[in-house]
């Protein structure tokens, strides 16, 4: 009877056992299966960003196009493009299976900015002369450095740095990188900081001011801040250029030679050296796309062609962050 009895429990602690291992199993793939869906979730919702992204870009783009053609290139901070896109519902256009009592988020914001309203880093390297900066772009961007309050000595090491690492050929008579390499084509801003004095405080304080684009182009006297239409001037100060700032406002410049006009009348004895006009070619989008439980935040460079090819705007790059 004993023998019986042992026999039973033997049987149970069995029973029970394969029970314990049967559940462990079946809970495994319940999770693996929970984790294939939110991985499929995840892709979907990644994918619809991007789509959600390429048709903002695609009306950007629709936006600065007309523009052109109402303007003849003239960029001012009055046209429609200047016009931040504010958060905007767009639950009814996501194609996705709703759920009782689910809270389901999507909307889309963002900006279109003038990206030739900053100062354009490529500008420091002469393009006649690989490997040598140019001194009328340097002395307007040490200017620029003494108006952000700034160390004005820190302008000729980045116009060094530009200067060769935009050379066509040669190297450079002394590295100005901090591990001893020669400088890298500068890409973006933050590439400043391969520079030898350089630091993040510094970057984050020209970010706003600095951009570096494909090639060398003009400041936009219609869009720029005040602080770089002082430095574009000649001995101006940034109250002058505040007050070019509220005329601009009234009474935007038509063209380069407008402003020319009006600076000769306000301040006769100066003349402006650096690159400058009152159109643009080169736009930043900011946009920012929240979808559930995704977002996406990304900056896209966008190119404007002139009246010849109809003033069309095709997207350089697009930069998440």
């Amino acid at each position: 009877m004993p023998r019986l009895s042992r026999q039973r429990g033997v049987a149970v602690v069995t029973a029970l056992l394969l029970t314990t291992l049967a559940v462990t199993i079946v809970a495994s793939l319940f999770w693996q299966q929970q984790v294939q869906v939110r991985s499929m979730e995840n892709q979907r919702l990644h994918l619809q960003t991007r789509w959600i992204l390429r048709g903002a870009l695609d009306w950007a783009r629709l936006i600065l196009r007309q523009d052109g053609l109402d303007n003849r290139g003239a960029v001012t901070l009055n046209g429609v493009w200047a016009t931040p896109l504010a958060e905007t519902r767009l639950d009814q256009y996501v194609e996705r299976e709703r759920l009782q009592n689910e809270s389901y988020d999507a909307s889309l914001s963002g900006q279109i900015q003038d990206a030739q309203s900053r100062y354009n880093l490529i500008n420091l390297a002469d393009k006649n002369t690989p490997g040598q900066k140019k001194k009328e772009e340097l002395q307007m961007f040490t200017q620029l450095l003494v108006n952000l309050q700034l160390n004005p000595s820190l302008a000729p090491l980045i116009a060094d740095y530009v200067a060769q690492s935009q050379a066509i050929s040669g190297t450079p008579n002394q590295p100005l990188s901090g591990n001893g390499e020669e400088p890298m084509p500068l890409m973006r801003v933050e590439d400043l900081l391969a520079v030898k004095g350089i630091d993040a405080n510094t970057v984050e304080k020209l970010r706003d001011f600095v951009i570096v684009l494909p090639v060398q182009t003009p400041l936009n006297v219609n869009t720029a801040p005040a602080e770089l239409l002082a430095a574009l001037v000649p001995d101006a100060t940034v109250s002058h250029a505040k007050a070019w700032v509220e005329f601009r406002k009234r009474t935007p410049f038509a063209d380069k030679e407008g402003f020319d006009r009006y600076l000769k009348e306000s301040m006769p004895d100066k003349v402006v050296a650096a690159a400058h006009d009152a159109k643009s070619t080169y736009f930043l989008v900011q946009s920012r796309i929240l979808l559930d439980r995704a977002a996406l935040n990304a900056q896209t460079l966008i190119f404007r062609e002139d009246q010849n090819k109809g003033w069309r705007a095709s997207v350089v790059w697009t930069r998440e962050y």
